[in-house]
C-alpha cells in the first residue's frame, strides 16, 4: 500500500517558554530526587508557560520561528490544523486564535483532540487535504501548556510534563509527494488510564477525579505502548514498502525515555536511530515530536531527503504514525 502523496513538508519552527523547571526545583516541591527522575524518565528539565501565557501564544511564536528560519510566506495558508489537549477555551478554537494573531485573512481552522497522537494525526490530515487537491498549503501545529493541568502535589505525574509548540508547513509538491504511509488505531476501553475530566465526572461506570488536572495510570499506559508501538511501527514501515534499515530516524512521542528504550529493544528500529526531546523539554504531548525534529535539525542529524517514521500515542488510548521523506531544505 504505497500511498500516492502529492504533499511535502517545506518548513518548521518551534517555541518553548523561557522558564525552566529543573529536577532540583522539583526536589523542593515534592518528595523526589534528580537521580530518581533521571533514572525513571530520562528527564532533566522542562519548560513552563507563564501564568498568562496560553497555548495559542506558544503556537504563534512557533509559526513566527518557522517564518524566520525558512523565510516562507504564511499569508496564503488555506487551513490551520491545531493539535492540543490544553486549549485556552472550549471555543473559540486555538487555531482561530493563531489565525487572528498572524492576520491570515482566508483560512479554515480546526482544533484536533488526540492527546499525544494529535500532531501525527494532523500531519496525516494535512497530507490528505493537499493530496486530494482540496487545499494547497496547510499549517500543522502541535502545542501544549500541560503545566496548567498538572497536579504539582502528585510526584508520579508532576515530574513528567512540560510546555512547548511546533509548527509545520505542508504544501503541494512540485513532483511526487513525500508522505509514504500512514497508520492509526484506538483502544478506547483504555480511556480511563489517561484523562482530564470535563462535563462528565464518570467513565464506563468509574468515578473520575474532577479537579480538572491530568490523571494518568502510568503503568497501564506503559504496558500498552511498549507492546503496541513496535508492532504497529513494523506494519507502518511495511506499508511504505520499505525495510527498517531504510528508515533514517524513528521519532516517537517523547513520553518517557525508559518507555522508548523498551520499545527500541523490541525493534524494529534501534535506539541510536531514535530522536527524542524529553531530556530538556519533558513530555510535551502534541509538541514532543516537532521539538525532537527541531533538536535533530539544529544538531545536524536530520537532513533533507532522510526517511523518518513519526509515531504518536497517548490518551484515548489512540495512536497514529506516518513515514515521510524529510522535504525541509537544509539551512547553511
Amino acid at each position: 500500500m504505497n500511498h500516492q502523496s502529492k504533499a511535502t513538508i517545506t518548513a518548521m519552527g518551534t517555541y518553548v517558554p523561557d522558564r525552566i523547571l529543573s529536577n532540583a526545583d522539583l526536589e523542593k516541591m515534592v518528595d523526589t530526587s534528580d537521580e530518581w527522575i533521571v533514572q525513571r524518565t530520562g528527564m532533566r528539565e522542562r519548560r513552563i508557560a507563564g501564568e498568562h501565557e496560553f497555548v495559542s501564544e506558544l503556537a504563534t511564536k512557533a509559526v513566527e520561528d518557522m517564518v524566520r528560519r525558512y523565510e516562507v510566506k504564511i499569508t496564503d495558508v488555506d487551513m490551520i490544523l491545531f493539535a492540543t489537549s490544553t486549549p485556552e477555551y472550549a471555543f473559540p478554537s486555538s487555531a482561530s486564535r493563531v489565525q487572528a494573531n498572524l492576520g491570515i485573512l482566508q483560512t479554515g481552522v480546526l482544533d484536533l483532540n488526540a492527546a499525544c497522537a494529535g500532531f501525527t494525526y494532523g500531519m496525516q490530515l494535512a497530507d490528505s487535504l493537499v493530496t486530494s487537491g482540496m487545499y494547497r498549503k496547510v499549517l500543522v501545529i502541535g502545542a501544549e501548556t500541560l503545566s496548567k493541568i498538572t497536579d504539582y502535589t502528585d510526584r508520579t505525574t508532576c515530574v513528567l510534563f512540560g510546555d512547548g509548540a511546533g509548527a509545520f508547513l505542508v504544501e503541494r509538491a512540485s513532483d511526487q509527494g513525500d508522505f509514504k504511509s500512514v497508520i492509526s488505531g484506538t483502544q478506547g476501553e483504555g480511556g480511563m488510564h489517561l484523562y482530564k475530566s470535563g462535563l462528565s465526572t464518570e467513565m464506563d461506570g468509574h468515578q473520575l477525579n474532577a479537579e480538572g488536572n491530568l490523571v494518568q495510570n502510568g503503568r497501564e499506559v506503559y504496558k500498552w505502548a511498549v507492546r503496541m508501538v513496535p508492532e504497529q511501527l513494523a506494519e507502518l514501515i511495511t506499508r511504505a514498502e520499505m525495510s527498517p534499515e531504510q528508515i533514517d530516524w524513528f521519532v516517537p512521542h517523547s513520553a518517557n525515555m525508559r518507555m522508548i528504550e523498551a520499545m527500541c529493544e523490541r525493534g524494529p528500529i534501534p535506539l541510536e536511530r531514535t530522536l527524542t526531546s524529553m531530556e530538556y523539554r519533558g513530555n510535551t504531548s502534541a509538541a514532543s515530536i516537532p521539538l525532537a525534529l527541531q533538536i535533530a535539525v539544529d544538531e545536524g542529524k536530520l537532513r533533507h531527503g532522510h526517511n523518518v517514521a513519526l509515531f504518536g500515542f497517548g490518551g484515548g488510548l489512540t495512536y497514529s504514525g506516518l513515514v515521510v521523506r524529510w522535504g525541509v531544505p537544509d539551512r547553511a
